[in-house]
């Protein structure tokens, strides 16, 4: 069914999804009017994370030049009258003269729209929590491997042009391989001002860890993934690694893959009590950097070398199977891929289905089902992949750099079924 707009895609019925033409597109391509409308100068890093609950809590961060201290800002609800003011707080930018600006807000109502302004400046901005309840409709876009290119901004827009409630990028965000302040500063710059949906809301960015990111690649130390740690520090503020959680209804969980914490012992030990504790949850989704099953690498080792992922396999999948976790997303490959639902590395339709593979703004050539039967499908694309929940139930997109819909799989919450 070519030619499907964003609206009439999201008025669509699950079951209508299924039969979407993979031809289709959503209508992404083309000048964007929005881009650089995010005020330029003292906050053109702006950008929101989460530190908390995502539906009551919101972090608004900034880097900047030092303008001493008292930086506050003002928020209301846009339906509201009544404003509130809160505090930044300043920090180093490592290996610069600039500082980043933090400040978290808490106790905001969910599922409503917000409005600031930070002190001294004119330009207002807006954003909005999660919704209260796993009944309702949400989505977000999730992926991998940015960098600071053209490949990478487009997929920003193409991201940005299906108006989700936040954006996942799960490792490689700016490749400043923890050297490279500016390089980092520039990926916020570029976030910046692409990130904003439909209604001129900030877009909020939660990151996971990834080699780029670490001085060295692995086995490193929290000071060697300095620009990094600098404004995800409140959310890993002890460890690499965490679960971020949406009310009662959905858990991310942010694994490191070995470039700070090692993933045998204290990390595996984590992520079994995390898992086990989010048993009853609606949505339970693991993301992180190095693939589990990759498409490019070589999943075998070699020559006293373990293969990609092999760790992972080894120490992860099977508590990702005990706890029957919604979905796996996986990066670094730098393709596009969709796994078959995998019980112990084989086709299973109770299984775990793996999606990747970290191609927001970088490519190579993956490998092909018949290649690797674990695979379902495979392509040498940029791409972005759209998740949408529907109460219990879930779709998920490849969208690629053009808008091009190239992949749609649909999953129903493993909880749901227990519950019943």
């Amino acid at each position: 069914m070519a030619g499907l707009d964003r609206r009439g895609f999201l008025n669509w019925s699950l079951g209508g999804l299924t039969a979407l033409s993979l031809g289709g597109h959503l209508s992404c391509s083309g000048a964007d009017s929005r881009l650089g409308s995010v005020p330029q100068g003292p906050h053109d890093s702006l950008f929101l994370t989460w530190q908390r609950d995502p539906t009551t809590t919101m972090t608004i961060q900034w880097v900047g030049q030092d303008v001493g201290p008292n930086v506050s800002l003002q928020y209301v609800l846009v339906a509201g009258r009544d404003s509130q003011t809160a505090t930044a707080v300043a920090r180093p930018f490592p290996g610069t003269d600039l500082k980043v600006y933090r400040c978290e807000l808490t106790g905001l109502t969910a599922g409503e729209e917000y409005q600031f302004q930070i002190s001294g400046q004119a330009a207002n901005y807006r954003f909005r929590t999660m919704p209260a309840k796993a009944t309702n409709e949400f989505s977000f876009v999730s992926g991998g491997d940015a960098g600071i290119g053209e490949p990478a901004v487009a997929s920003n827009l193409v991201a940005a042009k299906q108006d989700p409630h936040f954006v996942l990028i799960a490792g490689d965000l700016a490749y400043d391989n923890g050297r490279s302040p500016q390089t980092f500063l520039s990926f916020l710059q570029n976030y910046s001002r692409t990130m904003l949906d439909s209604q001129q809301r900030l877009i909020p960015l939660v990151g996971g860890i990834g080699n780029h990111e670490v001085n060295g690649g692995y086995g490193g130390t929290r000071e060697k993934a300095g620009s990094y740690l600098s404004v995800f520090d409140g959310f890993y503020s002890e460890k690499t690694y965490g679960v971020l959680d949406f009310g009662d209804y959905l858990s991310l969980v942010l694994p490191d893959t070995g470039h700070i914490a090692p993933i045998a012992g204290e990390q595996t030990d984590w992520l079994a009590q995390t898992l086990k504790e989010r048993e009853e949850r609606s949505h339970v989704i693991v993301a992180h950097h190095v693939p589990c099953y990759p498409s490019v690498r070589n999943p075998q080792g070699s020559l006293g070398k373990a293969g990609t992922g092999e760790e992972q396999r080894e120490h992860w999948c099977p508590l990702f199977e005990r706890y029957k976790i919604d979905l796996a997303l996986e990066h670094h490959d730098h393709a596009f891929k969709r796994t078959h639902p995998l019980t112990n590395g084989l086709p299973d339709k109770n299984g775990v289905l793996y999606l990747g593979d970290g191609s927001w703004g970088k490519l190579r050539v993956p490998s092909t089902p018949e290649e690797r039967p674990y695979l379902a499908k495979t392509s040498s694309a940029y791409h972005v992949s759209l998740h949408r929940f529907e109460g219990e139930q879930r779709f998920h997109l490849a969208l690629e750099g053009s808008g091009k819909v190239a992949d749609v799989v649909t999953t129903t919450s493993k909880r749901a079924s227990r519950r019943g």
